[in-house]
């Protein structure tokens, strides 16, 4: 694959934003704009390395924040310019000689998917430059000075435009030298460049709606909303996530069947050292005495433990008024209070490994449904706490991300739903794919989804 550097140009100075530090380090759920957009494109496999252009004021705060995080594939910081073009140069002859292909992204873009990414590389096989768009759900009109409509252009060919924007290395090279030696007014981007000086076609990639800019305050509030239903679209491009669990010493509470029991057959048939503690071998989620009693053996016999995944769960799917106190608490104590008494434990035990925590979700805790109300509840309950305890605990090296799995073929799902076609659902194999990549990734706060027409990519 060619190699393909990204370039996050954060040299913006928040203006319009109106607060008292660039946009890209106001902090939204916890964390400044750039480490959520550096977040998402840390983990993407098909980019080699990236390069920040930074605002030259906040130089040294932005190395902090890599270190903070441990972005690894940041490979140099660099001060920008006073314009877009000029930042976007001066990261231009920052990568290296052998690069191929160059994506330039805002950092106040925290939503970019890593379809959209890949869909941009991919685009670059054929194309030499690539821009990401979206159509337009409104109208547009055009004015003239006087504010009066001088022509209402047909919508379908409209888009709206977002990043990143790739390129072959030697046409964008190209079109900064034409710039420099003769700039062009009115240019917002790189895109602009190949248009105006006639270089070549531009392909156009079909972004997202939420791959939104974070430009004004009410962007702002609307990203913390997105952030709560904060999700990372993972992709299972390659096996290669098997060689980082060779060695690796893992627990699983509740692996006696469905999911648990798949991602402890997937961990054992890779050098993993994998053990798993439920009811049926005499351990309770909810006692904590026993799940310290499992975490302190396997660090015994171990020496270390890596990762922790919980997959313990429980529904029952009636009306609220006909559920037992006794069917409410258990769900409760299951779905909720075990995994928190879980996390509490393992903490001190992944300290010392810079290990990973994976707690599991359903998609219904973005909205109580009517017959699962507790189950819900519960599920959403989770999501909270795990970003809520990602942040606390990042300092430490400590990852903690939750599994959402779409509907799913398991023994609890047939118990409560009966037979459904198979195709409409995940296997527990696949679940415990994303599973087992997800421990080994550096992520960290992220609601993992997985989705059936996905899980085959």
């Amino acid at each position: 694959m060619k190699k393909t550097q990204m370039i996050i140009l954060a040299g913006g100075s928040g203006e319009r934003f109106g607060a008292n530090v660039p946009k890209q380090f106001v902090k939204v759920s916890g964390k400044t704009i750039i480490e959520h957009t550096l977040n998402r494109i840390d983990t993407n496999e098909k980019i080699d390395s990236v390069i920040i252009v930074i605002n030259p004021d906040f130089y040294d705060y932005m190395n902090q924040l890599i270190i903070k995080n441990n972005f690894l594939k940041v490979k140099k910081v660099i001060k920008g310019g006073k314009t877009r073009q000029e930042s976007s140069y001066a990261g231009l002859m920052a990568c290296d000689n052998n690069t191929e292909n160059v994506l330039f992204h805002d950092a106040i873009r925290p939503f970019v998917s890593d379809k959209i990414i890949n869909d941009t590389i991919e685009a670059l096989e054929k194309y030499e430059a690539v821009d990401v768009a979206i159509p337009s759900a409104d109208t547009l009109v055009k004015v003239d000075d006087d504010n009066i409509i001088t022509d209402i252009p047909k919508r379908k060919y409209l888009m709206r435009g977002q990043t990143p924007q790739g390129f072959r290395i030697d046409i964008i090279k190209k079109a900064y030298e034409l710039y420099l030696e003769k700039p062009i007014k009115d240019i917002t981007d790189d895109c602009g460049l190949i248009v105006k000086y006639n270089l070549g076609k531009v392909f156009v990639v079909t972004g997202e709606e939420k791959n939104i800019k974070i430009t004004y305050k009410e962007d702002a509030y609307l990203a913390d909303k997105l952030f709560q239903l904060n999700s990372s679209e993972m992709v299972l491009n390659d096996k290669s996530y098997y060689n980082k669990l060779n060695g690796k010493v893992g627990i699983i509470f509740g692996h006696s069947s469905g999911i648990g029991e798949a991602v402890l057959n997937l961990a054992k048939e890779h050098n993993c050292t994998v053990y798993g503690f439920s009811r049926k071998n005499g351990y309770d989620v909810t006692d904590c005495k026993c799940v310290e009693k499992a975490l302190k053996q396997v660090y015994e016999n171990e020496g270390k433990i890596d990762y922790v995944i919980v997959t313990a769960g429980v529904l029952k799917v009636c009306k609220f008024d006909a559920m037992s106190n006794d069917d409410i608490n258990d769900m409760i104590a299951i779905n909720y209070t075990a995994p928190v008494n879980i996390t509490k434990t393992a903490i001190n035990y992944l300290k010392e490994s810079k290990g990973s925590i994976l707690l599991f979700t359903s998609s219904s805790y973005t909205r109580g449904r009517a017959m699962y109300s507790i189950y819900s509840s519960t599920k959403a309950a989770i999501v909270n706490f795990v970003q809520a305890i990602s942040e606390e605990y990042n300092d430490f090296g400590i990852k903690i991300n939750v599994m959402n799995p779409e509907r799913t073929d398991t023994p609890m799902r047939r118990n409560n739903f009966g037979i459904e076609p198979k195709q409409t659902l995940l296997t527990a194999s696949e679940v415990a794919e994303f599973t087992l990549k997800t421990v080994t990734e550096n992520i960290t706060g992220q609601v993992v989804d997985v989705r059936k027409n996905r899980s085959k990519n």
